[in-house]
Parts: C-alpha cells; sequence; structure tokens
C-alpha cells in the first residue's frame, strides 16, 4: 500500500499537546494519513520526553505516542516564532491542545483567535475537566478522572483501597474520542466549510464509559451501588479470574450454555443440572458456592495450560492471565500486526505497539519514528515562506531549537 491510499492524506494537523492524550490523538491521524507536525518548546519539548522508559537519552513513552509526525522546535514567547506558529495554523485543518483552559488564550492560540484566521480549522481541547462547569479551571491527569468517575471504586477487594489501573484508561479512551470526533468534524466540514471547538474532558469520558453502574444507581432510585468484589463479579456468575497451580486464568461462564458447558466439565450432570445454579439469578444468589466449586477446580489441575486446554475442549470462553513478555511472544499478536519496528536515529531498531486500525484498501502501520526534539524545523520554515536569512537568525537565537542529535 501507498500513503496516497491512506483516508486522510492531505489533512494537516498541529499536535501542539504534551504527555498521551494529545499526543495519542496525533499518533493516530498520522496513522490513517495526515501530515501531523509536533509543536515542542526550547529546550525541554514535550514533557512526555521526560517520562521512561529511557535508552541513549530517548524517551519509549514519547517514541510510542508520536511516532510518524514531523517535529518542530519553536520559542512562541519570541514574536518571531509566534509569527511562524500563526502561518502554520493557517495551514492546518486541525490543531490538538491539552492545555488547561484559558492558558492558550493568552499566547494568542484560543479557539476564537485561530478561527478568525482560519474559519475551517477544527479545534480540538482536551483538559481534566472541560472549558465549562465549576471544575474547568482545575488541572489533572488521567488518575484523577479515574478516581472521580467512580471507576477505581469499584476496583480491589472491599475494605482495601483500590489499586491503580497501571494502563492510561482515562488517557488513552479520551484520545480516541478526540480521533473520532476529529474525523466527523471533517466530514461535517466538507458540507458546511467551517471548522468548530471540540471541547474534551477526562472525566466526562470516563463517567461516559459506564455500562452498568450509573444506569443501575438511577433505575434502583438511588439504593444500588456497586462494591469492591476482587477478582470476581457477583453480578455475573461465574465471571472473573481464577487460580491455578502456576498462574492465573479468566473464565467468562456468566450465560446458562457456557456455564451448563463449565459446570459438566467439571462436575459432571449433577452439577450441571443443580437447580443451584440453573439461572444467572440462582448462580448470583450462590455466588459464593459457585466460585469456589470453580476455583477449586482449577487448583486441582496440573497446571494453567492444562485449565486452558480443558476449557477450550468443552467451548468455555476462557484466557491466561498474561505476562507482557507473553504478549509480545503470542502468535495472534503477531498474526494482527500489532508490533512495529521502526529505525530509529540513535537507537537503531526499535519495537513499540501498533494500532488496532485495520483497514482493507490500506495499511496504516507507521514506519517512521518519533521525531527528534526539532527534528524539521527548517523544512517547515522554508515551506511557510521564511527566508533562509531568518531561519538562521532564529537558530542563532534559539527561537528555534534541536537537540544535537539532529543532523543539519
Amino acid at each position: 500500500m501507498t500513503a496516497q491510499d491512506l483516508p486522510l492524506k492531505g489533512v494537516r494537523v498541529i499536535d501542539y499537546s504534551h504527555f498521551l492524550a494529545g499526543p495519542f490523538m496525533g499518533r493516530c491521524l498520522a496513522a490513517m494519513g495526515a501530515d501531523v507536525i509536533k509543536v515542542e518548546r526550547p529546550k525541554a519539548g514535550d514533557a512526555g520526553r521526560a517520562h521512561g522508559y529511557f535508552k541513549d537519552g530517548q524517551s519509549g513513552y514519547f517514541l510510542q505516542q508520536n511516532m510518524g509526525k514531523q517535529g518542530l522546535c519553536v520559542d512562541l514567547r519570541d514574536k518571531r516564532g509566534l509569527d511562524m506558529m500563526m502561518k502554520l495554523i493557517d495551514t492546518a485543518d486541525v490543531f490538538i491542545e491539552n492545555y488547561r483552559p484559558g492558558a492558550l488564550e493568552r499566547l494568542g492560540l484560543g479557539y476564537k483567535a485561530l478561527s478568525a484566521g482560519n474559519p475551517r480549522l477544527i479545534y480540538c481541547s482536551v483538559s481534566a475537566y472541560g472549558h465549562t462547569g465549576p471544575y474547568a479551571d482545575r488541572p489533572g491527569f488521567g488518575l484523577i478522572a479515574e478516581a472521580m468517575s467512580g471507576a477505581l471504586a469499584q476496583l480491589g477487594s472491599p475494605g482495601e483501597a483500590p489499586p491503580l489501573l497501571r494502563m492510561p484508561l482515562a488517557d488513552m479512551y479520551t484520545g480516541i474520542h478526540g480521533v473520532a470526533a476529529i474525523n466527523a468534524a471533517l466530514v461535517g466540514r466538507a458540507s458546511s466549510g467551517r471548522g468548530q471547538h471540540i471541547d474534551l474532558a477526562l472525566y466526562d469520558c470516563m463517567v461516559s464509559m459506564h455500562d452498568y453502574a450509573v444506569q443501575r444507581y438511577f433505575l434502583s432510585g438511588g439504593t444500588d451501588l456497586p462494591k469492591q468484589t476482587g477478582s470476581g463479579q457477583p453480578d455475573s456468575t461465574v465471571y472473573g479470574v481464577f487460580p491455578a497451580r502456576d498462574g492465573n486464568l479468566v473464565i467468562a461462564a456468566q450465560v446458562d450454555d457456557a456455564w451448563r458447558r463449565l459446570a459438566t466439565l467439571i462436575g459432571g450432570n449433577t452439577l450441571a443440572s443443580d437447580e443451584r445454579f440453573a439461572t444467572p439469578a440462582a448462580r448470583n444468589a450462590h455466588y459464593a458456592e459457585a466460585m469456589d466449586i470453580v476455583r477449586n477446580w482449577t487448583l486441582s489441575q496440573p497446571s494453567r495450560d492444562a485449565c486452558l486446554a480443558a476449557l477450550e475442549a468443552a467451548g468455555v470462553p476462557s484466557a491466561p492471565v498474561q505476562t507482557i513478555e507473553e504478549v509480545v511472544k503470542d502468535p495472534q499478536i503477531h498474526a494482527r500486526g500489532m508490533l512495529v519496528e521502526q529505525e530509529h536515529p540513535v537507537l537503531g531498531k526499535v519495537t513499540l505497539p501498533n494500532l488496532p486500525f485495520r483497514f482493507s484498501g490500506c495499511d496504516t502501520t507507521v514506519r517512521t519514528p518519533a521525531p527528534l526534539l526539532g527534528q524539521d524545523n527548517r523544512r517547515i520554515a522554508g515551506s511557510l515562506g521564511l527566508s533562509a536569512e531568518l531561519v538562521d537568525a532564529m537558530v542563532r537565537d534559539g527561537v528555534l531549537y534541536n537537540e544535537a542529535a539532529v543532523q543539519e
């Protein structure tokens, strides 16, 4: 496949964001063919560059979320730098930012100011609480939204502090919502001729993810609240994590057919016909007993793999609780192309997670690594019509900055 096949070919995105939600959004758009220009500040750049894991001074965190982009490092406090940024935005279709509401207005980079000069601009903001409401001015990260949303309160064992999710759910979920909203706005612009402001909040996105808890609260008149249940789900029996002799596995046998297959496997017709477990409501009413029966069976098997082989043969949905080493060696992951190798100018070959997009007419695997800080300064400046003399002066004065590894 060629770049011409990609669905966002010809769309220019200015990614003026940092850390995760915004950069992930830009990464996804780049994979779909957009021309994404990552704009950073001298000399530190995106704060994500200071976030591990590090090798030879390069951040794997930054590499993963900024692949496929061009790199511009410019000082917007200098008029020449700000003028260059404005010229760049005039050429753009999309502008992504994730600063606290109001911060960019002071630089003249708020939506109203930019849309006045470029009415077709789609401006996507990401913040902890959004641009409206009593919490709008509060700072926040993904963890804040996960805690506020009620998600953490449902995790862990009763009476214990909930564990961290250990994956950036709020940031990534908000980022992919941004991708969807930007693409919808691009479609809408085709008929209206105008862009618009997309206001995304980490908190909103986390609350929107509740598939059960919120509607359960309202339908019960506020009397039914989710509780910490450890490694099981008492409202969906049997559905949870079970120990084996050499690891853990999950079993999803909460529906009648799957339960009957599981019961027949571990207890024969006697268990399969036991009225205590005949229906979802009955299984929930005897949750502890059902979980104990299944747990005793998994622990009685020679190994986790033996459990899984028996469950698969019986047609019971199940899976191992895999380590990261098991994940990256999983043949399914390799068959789906979920790991991508890139050649980095400092690190050489690097392997990173791919994105899950699968289009029948194009390949969205990004082969170009994240840019070095200021990697494309001169090329971008030249494309905007800045003279060589002006660019040289901006470089000399530190308005345009690049790290030492950039080959000028």
